[in-house]
């Protein structure tokens, strides 16, 4: 069993962790965050977690792990102090939001003392992990081309002032994108040979570096060619938080996931294929075999895991590169 703690609680992200530590049966000591009246006090009462005042009640506490989904400019700095505590610290997306988050990032885990985590969730959608073994067997063929379309619902007045400053949130390709750059790197194996962005301001005068719309454009050294696309624009009478989409072209079929489902079939996650000698077919989907935090703790412990610190870093640099280079449009009177 793992003593852990969160340091740093702004978004409700961190109640995956929670709850999968928690199932795994390690054990909460605290949770602490600068401003603990909303989200922080919420958390403690619905998990029975002492909520407390100073952090110094973790950093000097017999915790081996801290969970955090602090303001996403902040989190490089709780990295850096797990790696001076000796603590293995596990975060929400985005972990980084610049070039220097990136380079200080890459300097704790080089020092090899902890081990970084990430919410990769989207590895846990079944329908994600079951494509994942066609596409390693060669079901589609040779991958052609990749698009993955992401858009979300902001309801602005439910959403705290930082999440609209650039400084603070990183911005679209930070926020919505890593998940898609980790997914892309996931199912091709491949790296990133070229990379092109486009980010639109359509709405929100009142805040000016608040960009809603971002397109991706890549190609893989192996050739496959993707396209990822995230908005803030999702109707709030949408029944979920946005009608994610994933759409794979291989030599020998294509495959469709509806990630939130289909109202007109399920909402559910869904797999469709369609092949060049088998018919349209919605495809069962296998359960993922491990949790993310189960799987962080067996990285801990030295033994045999699935995501990685190269993958964190994949997804990382391919969004902070992608963001550097965007060309940035504003809409008239914006």
């Amino acid at each position: 069993m793992h003593t852990f703690a969160i340091i740093g609680c702004q978004h409700n992200h961190i109640s995956m962790f929670i709850e999968e530590m928690f199932k795994s049966g390690h054990r909460c000591i605290g949770i602490y965050d600068n401003d603990p009246s909303v989200l922080a006090a919420a958390m403690a009462e619905r998990y029975n977690i002492p909520l407390l005042r100073d952090a110094s009640e973790i950093w000097n506490s017999p915790a081996t792990i801290i969970g955090t989904s602090a303001i996403n400019d902040e989190k490089i700095g709780i990295v850096e102090a797990c790696c001076e505590y000796g603590k293995h610290v596990m975060l929400d997306k985005p972990i980084v939001t610049c070039r220097d988050g990136l380079n200080r990032l890459e300097a704790v885990i080089d020092r090899g003392r902890i081990q970084v985590g990430l919410l990769l969730s989207s590895r846990k959608q079944r329908s994600i992990y079951t494509l994942k073994g066609m596409i390693d067997a060669e079901e589609l063929g040779n991958i052609v081309s990749i698009t993955m379309r992401k858009p979300h619902k902001l309801v602005p007045a439910s959403r705290p002032a930082w999440h609209f400053s650039k400084r603070q949130n990183g911005g679209i390709i930070m926020d919505l994108l890593i998940h898609d750059f980790d997914i892309l790197g996931w199912l091709t194996g491949q790296e990133i040979a070229t990379a092109s962005a486009v980010l639109v301001k359509s709405i929100l005068p009142q805040y000016p570096d608040f960009y809603d719309t971002a397109v991706v454009q890549l190609t893989m050294t192996g050739g496959t060619v993707a396209q990822l696309h995230a908005d803030w624009h999702t109707p709030e009478k949408c029944w979920s938080f946005g009608d994610l989409r994933i759409f794979v072209t291989g030599t020998r079929g294509s495959a469709e996931i509806r990630l939130t489902g289909d109202p007109s079939v399920g909402q559910e996650e869904l797999l469709f294929t369609v092949m060049h000698d088998q018919p349209f077919a919605k495809i069962p989907l296998q359960q993922v075999p491990y949790s993310l935090a189960d799987d962080f703790i067996r990285r801990i412990e030295g033994l045999p895991h699935e995501i990685t610190h190269k993958d964190l870093l994949f997804a990382c640099r391919a969004a902070v590169e992608a963001d550097e280079h965007a060309v940035m449009i504003r809409n008239q009177g914006l």
